[in-house]
Parts: structure tokens; sequence; C-alpha cells
């Protein structure tokens, strides 16, 4: 297979690039050398670097994913779900979304989504419970919700589940003692964002029925390529347009053609993760198409990262704002290329791209409070549906909606972005992420949006590692029924609502401008109420 990948720029990154092969950064990579990113780094770089090798390391867990497929689908069990947050979730969704392979996604703690996965035709199904540490919250209560379903179905739940976890974790021993009917144990020497190629992005993309050697082919076929130390390695020219453009700490993705379905979700999380540290960080922005303002009119510290199809490859992007970089090649191709290059931008940068420490923060704030069980704060006012609350200050001499909204965006600096985090059922409020290209033209500035508590493993480490530019925008959601955890003193809108309040906390202690607006009224069938809170914000917004 040739390696099909090329990466086009519209600035010159001559200097940059020479830089890093001088400093022989592409083959040290390849060699697995922790060095690369400073002293402080490397106790944690020795044990993170095992995914430049996997095309070729993961092979052969493809025999063991295709006999367990095959067993499968002999019994007539082909649904395939997936339990899994961040890294464990969104490269299975982007390689299921480009093979148009069906495999449903549970990454939410919102009880009408739970509500409605493990509604689902269970006589067909098997559940991957993935999580790299064993002990994720979300995932572990998404099993229970499972296992309670399959046996008030009258299924043996131990014969419905599929682990994928790291050796050694207590996912892996309860697996093993419950007698599940499979477990794939990942190389823990792979980060959680990098583990697209590993057990966490194989086993569940196999067991819906994709050709996942085929993915290892494309990724394999670039490996010689990025090793490189010159200066058309196509890893080392990305890496310079993320990491290397002064001024420029923003990066919009964008798919024009490319053939590849999600990508700009799976990046997000890569790169949010891997940078937004110590002040410092690139700020990765998924838009939906060529008509978002931050690839039109993109702001002048914004880079538009444009991923096009093959015939387009070399050529500038039609529509889109400089500076730019354009990429092309298969879906396993830039898998491996956006890993490097992110790696190496983190390099640039002077971070480490392997820890994650804002991630746990938000996680420890959650849980304090489920362990407390504390009355929310009473809003600052209602209206219109809406109850209204905000970071120390925000809402001073505020008396109204459209005020508190207006408040929150004058605090949006030159330089800033405004993040959108909803924490609501990503079917039915579908709509919620439409505010983001609207706000995006409203404001001039970059919009990232986010379904919670997804983006608290992506873009949530960001937010408060990273500079600290951003306004924020929280919607949470009055569900109209809650589902339990079996085993539980909480239920999931209890999780879900500490998750919201637990990211605003730390978000505050960390200077970060907060508004909370949670939304009171609901239609319970549909019927589209004028008071609904959500029609009320949409209309705002827009």
């Amino acid at each position: 297979m040739k390696a099909a990948l090329t990466v086009a720029t519209s600035a010159a990154y001559d200097d940059t690039v020479q830089q890093l092969v001088d400093d022989a950064v592409a083959s040290k990579l390849a060699a697995q050398d922790p060095n690369l990113w400073g002293p402080e780094a490397e106790s944690e770089a020795s044990i993170r670097l095992s995914w430049v090798g996997l095309p070729v390391s993961s092979r052969p867990l493809l025999a063991e994913i295709d006999a367990l497929r095959a067993q499968l689908w002999s019994e007539g069990i082909d649904q395939v779900v997936l339990c899994g947050m961040g890294g464990s979730s969104l490269a299975p969704e982007v390689i299921a979304r480009t093979y148009d392979v069906p495999l449903q996604i549970l990454d939410s703690t919102s009880p009408s989504v739970v509500h409605e996965a493990v509604s689902g035709d269970l006589t067909r199904s098997v559940v991957v419970v993935s999580s790299k540490s064993g002990g994720t919250l979300e995932t572990d209560s998404q099993r229970r919700a499972f296992a309670a379903a399959f046996e008030a179905a009258g299924i043996d739940a131990a014969s419905r589940f599929v682990v994928v976890t790291d050796p050694g974790s207590d996912l892996e021993q309860l697996a093993r003692d419950e007698g599940y009917r499979s477990v794939f144990l990942a190389d823990p020497n792979v980060g959680g964002r990098y583990s697209a190629l590993t057990a966490f992005g194989l086993v569940p993309t196999g067991l819906a029925g994709i050709d996942v050697a085929e993915l290892l082919d494309e990724a394999e076929a670039v490996m010689q390529l990025l090793e490189v130390d010159r200066t058309d390695n196509p890893a080392l020219v990305l890496a310079a347009a993320l990491g290397g453009n002064e001024g420029h700490d923003k990066v919009a993705i964008v798919d024009l053609g490319s053939g590849i379905s999600g990508f700009a979700d799976w990046a997000e999380q890569l790169i949010a993760e891997s940078t937004g540290k110590l002040g410092k960080g690139v700020l990765p922005i998924a838009v939906d198409g060529p008509s978002a303002p931050e690839v039109q009119w993109p702001a002048s510290d914004v880079v538009v990262a444009a991923l096009v199809a093959p015939e387009s490859a070399g050529q500038v992007p039609e529509g889109v704002g400089e500076p730019w970089v354009a990429v092309s090649g298969t879906l396993g191709a830039q898998l491996l290329t956006w890993e490097t290059a992110t790696a190496v931008a983190g390099r640039m940068l002077g971070i480490n791209p392997f820890d994650q420490p804002d991630v746990e923060s938000a996680k420890k704030a959650a849980r304090g409070l489920l362990d407390k069980q504390p009355q929310p704060d009473p809003p600052v006012l209602t209206a219109k549906g809406v109850e209204i609350r905000g970071s120390e200050g925000l809402l001073d001499g505020v008396d109204s909606l459209e005020g508190a909204v207006e408040a929150l965006l004058d605090l949006l600096e030159p330089d800033g972005y405004l993040a959108v985090m909803a924490y609501a059922d990503s079917h039915r409020d579908h709509e919620l992420h439409d505010v983001r290209e609207h706000l995006a033209r409203r404001t001039g500035r970059p919009v990232t949006f986010g379904w919670g508590p997804r983006f608290l493993h992506s873009t949530g480490q960001y937010h408060k590692g990273g500079p600290a530019q951003g306004v924020f925008l929280q919607i949470t959601r009055a569900e109209p029924v809650d589902v339990g955890i079996p085993d539980r003193p909480f239920t999931f809108g209890e999780l879900i609502a500490a998750q919201a309040a637990g990211d605003a906390n730390v978000l505050a202690e960390h200077g970060r401008p907060v508004l909370r607006l949670h939304l009171v009224d609901w239609t319970s069938n549909g019927g589209g109420d004028a008071t609904d809170g959500v029609t009320t914000l949409l209309e705002l917004l827009r």
C-alpha cells in the first residue's frame, strides 16, 4: 500500500521545520526517546510512547477480534454498544462513522441518553466496556445500568460484556471474577488519547464489522515517512503549523470532503488534552463545515486545518482564510500523523503532552459533590424557563436572561474564546449545537461546543490548564425521567448535575468567568411548548 498522505500550508515554516530536523526529533520519537520533552516530562514520557509502533504491535489483536466477532454473530449478537469516555470512545466513533458501520456509543451520563441505550434490542446486543484506568466513574455507572437491564430481560449479563482495559486494573479483575465474555488488555504504555490503534479503537469497531486490519495497514504505510529527519516529513510540517505560528494559538478543524467523518472531534481531544497546560496550548475548534466563520474569516490568532480529498491534495482550499494547513490521507495514516504532530507540537510549546492534570481536578470536584449531596445554590434570577447563576461578580446588576448573556460576552478579550458546554441529551437537544456558529458570528471570536460530561475528557483540560482566555457558558437541563445506578447512592441525574457543578466550580477557582443556565421547563410530549427553556435559549443565542 502506498503512503497516501500529504500536508500543504499557506505559510512557510522552513526555519521551524529545519530546527526539528536538526534536532532529529522525528527519528528520536520513532525510537521512543523520552528526553524529547525535557527532564520534567521524562518519567511520564518513558511510559507513554508505545503508540509510535502500534501499526505493527497491534497485529496480534486481529485474529482474536475476528474470532470473537464470528462467535457473536453466529449467536445472532450483531449490535455493538460501546461504553467509554474520551479516548475510549472518540477514536471508535470516527472509525465507525468513516466506514459507515453502526456502532452505538454511550459516552454520556444524561438519564435520557442512558435510558435510550439500555432500552434497545438487548437480545442482539454486546456491550464493550472500555476504560484504561478501569475506574472511570461514567463507564462503571453505564456498565451497571446495562447489567441490570440484561438481567431484567432474562439475559445472562456476563455473556454480553466485553472489556477493554489496562493490565491489572480493577475492571480486569471484575471481568475475570464475573466471567465476562472476553477481556482485551491494551498496551499500558499508551495514553488514552493516543490509543486509536490499540484495543480501545480496534475491538469495538472490529466487533461491529469493520476491517480494522486496513487501518493498521494505512498507518504502517506512513511509519517510515514519519520517522525520517527531513523537511518534507508531513508530521513535522503539520506540527509547525499547529505549534509554530507565533500569535496563532487556535486551530479550526474542518472537513472539506476528505471522506473521513467526525475526525475533528477526535483531533479536538488529542490536541486540547496534550497541549492545554501550564498556561499554554493550542485550542482546537471543531467546526461543521466551510460556512463556519472561523474558516471563512479566521481571526488573527486562528489557523485553519482542512481535511481535504486526495484529488485536492496540495491545492489551495477554496473559501478558506489564511493561514491554513491542508491534510489529505487515509484514516489510519491521518490518525498516526496527527498523533505524531501533536506530540512534536508539545515539544515546541515546552510542555509534557502526555499528562492531563486538570481532567483529574474536575473528576475530584464532581465526586466530592456526589459524596456530600449539597443543595444547589439558589439562582440569581429565573427568567423564561431558565435559572441563571454565575461566577462571582458576573451577574452584578443583571436583571434579565439577555443581560446575563451580554455580561458574559462582554468579557471576551481580543484573543479570547467562548466555550459552550451543554450537559444535556445530544439526541433530543441536538439543536443546542447550532448556537456555536451563531455565537461565533455574533462575537467575531472562536467558539467551541462540547456535550457534557464528554468534553471533560477532551477540551476540559484546556479550559483549566491552557491560556486564561476563555469565557464559559454552561447549559444544563431538567430531565423528565431519572435513571438509577445499581448499588450506587446516586442516580444518573444526580451524577450529571454533580459533574456540571464540579466543572463550574473548578473553572471559577481558576478565575474563569462562568455563566450557568439551567433549563427548568421541558416538553415531555415533544409538543413545542412556547415556554420551553431550550426554545427560549435558542432564540436568544441565535
